[in-house]
């Protein structure tokens, strides 16, 4: 109570009639002149109670250089909501990679453990994709976020993406069964190889020398991990090179097919459609190749314990839909070439996980090849910039 009195005692003072004489009245704007900021200094640093007074008269504020002040003390609201807004932008960015990490961990364990209880990769995938179609599908139901509208032209445009992704999908699962996680993951990073080459040939660009060196120790490194790779099996590791391919050739092929087409479609939306058009897409292949497999029937004739079964194969959809999802977000947050650096990042992640939960043994040899291949993917994502703009 005794900070405020003087305060009061001036904003008295500032509307009160006697002082309104020449020399009061040159007296009066100088102390409010000097007053004012310091009012303002005490509200902005948290004095709370001040804000009760009474606020001086508009005609006052403006003949005693109130609007300078008022124009600071706008200017300094505005800075500390951007900060704040900046603040909460990059806590929530944050929060959305550890998600991101989390979920392909989860999925990566859980889809190992139920590849390995059911070596069925087609069915696995076309799970995996029904799944996140029902969610999806529930998305829009309840209006958690705006239905697209899609003309024939444009699904006819997206179909054949559709199909790489299924595809990619199923050469992962593949893989996965096949070989350790960490090795398939090793394989995968491999992928700025394709993006290089795909790149040249459907889009003409041509890479600098710098990258183009970034990828000696990308495929030098996968050469080596596979030389030395306890678990290693060809139809594992050709799985994994024909999923780097295929996501790769989706990749490329979006900005030549698309064009200007997918910005009628936000990420969320775009990516949406592609994982319904791919669950439509997969159900034809798994039927030719495996037939109808995730049955309770068939399930119990295998002696398998068919709740936990589906409980992990759930978590294993939910899982794999949910880090997709975060990373067309994450991508639409942030440059290609930090969600590049954070995919490198994410991939380590991976590996390190996989190896501890399931005990992999991996050679002094196979660690070395799998540390440069990352390392190559860590550069290539650094030198990968986009071309700056002619003026």
């Amino acid at each position: 109570m005794a900070a405020t009195a003087p305060a009061a005692s001036r904003s008295v003072a500032w509307t009160s009639p006697r002082h309104r004489d020449g020399a009061g009245n040159a007296s009066t704007r100088v102390s409010a002149a000097a007053a004012l900021p310091l009012l303002l200094v005490r509200v902005r640093g948290g004095t709370r109670h001040a804000m009760s007074m009474a606020p001086p008269s508009p005609p006052l504020l403006m003949s005693c250089g109130g609007r300078d002040v008022a124009a600071r003390a706008v200017a300094a609201a505005a800075e500390a909501a951007d900060d704040a807004g900046g603040v909460a932008e990059t806590a929530r960015l944050g929060a959305m990679i550890v998600a991101w990490y989390l979920l392909n961990i989860y999925f990566n364990i859980y889809n190992k453990q139920v590849l390995e209880a059911l070596p069925f990769p087609y069915t696995i995938t076309a799970f995996q994709l029904a799944f996140g179609s029902l969610i999806i599908f529930l998305m829009w139901a309840f209006k958690l976020h705006p239905t697209p509208k899609l003309t024939t032209a444009q699904l006819a445009k997206i179909a054949p993406l559709a199909a790489g992704h299924m595809l990619g999908t199923v050469f992962t699962n593949m893989s996965l069964g096949k070989v350790a996680v960490s090795f398939t993951h090793t394989i995968k990073a491999s992928e700025p190889f394709f993006t290089v080459l795909l790149s040249a040939f459907f889009l003409g660009e041509t890479p600098s020398l710098l990258v183009l060196g970034s990828l000696v120790p990308i495929v030098g490194g996968v050469a080596l991990a596979s030389l030395t790779e306890v678990s290693f099996n060809w139809i594992g590791f050709w799985s994994a090179m024909a999923s780097n391919l295929l996501n790769q050739s989706r990749n490329v092929l979006s900005k030549k097919l698309l064009g200007g087409e997918e910005e009628a479609l936000d990420d969320i939306n775009l990516f949406s459609v592609l994982t319904i058009l791919s669950f439509l897409l997969s159900l034809p292949l798994m039927l030719f190749a495996e037939g109808v497999k995730f049955t309770p029937g068939y399930l119990l004739s295998t002696g398998l314990n068919l709740q936990e079964l589906c409980v992990r194969a759930a978590l294993a959809g939910f899982c794999f839909h949910g880090y997709q999802k975060l990373s067309y977000m994450i991508l639409a947050r942030v440059s290609p070439v930090t969600h590049s650096v954070a995919n490198c990042v994410k991939r380590v992640v991976v590996i390190v996980s996989s190896v501890l939960f399931f005990r992999t043994p991996i050679s002094l040899v196979n660690a070395l090849g799998t540390g440069a291949a990352l390392g190559g993917v860590f550069l290539y994502s650094r030198l990968k910039r986009t071309k700056p703009k002619e003026a």
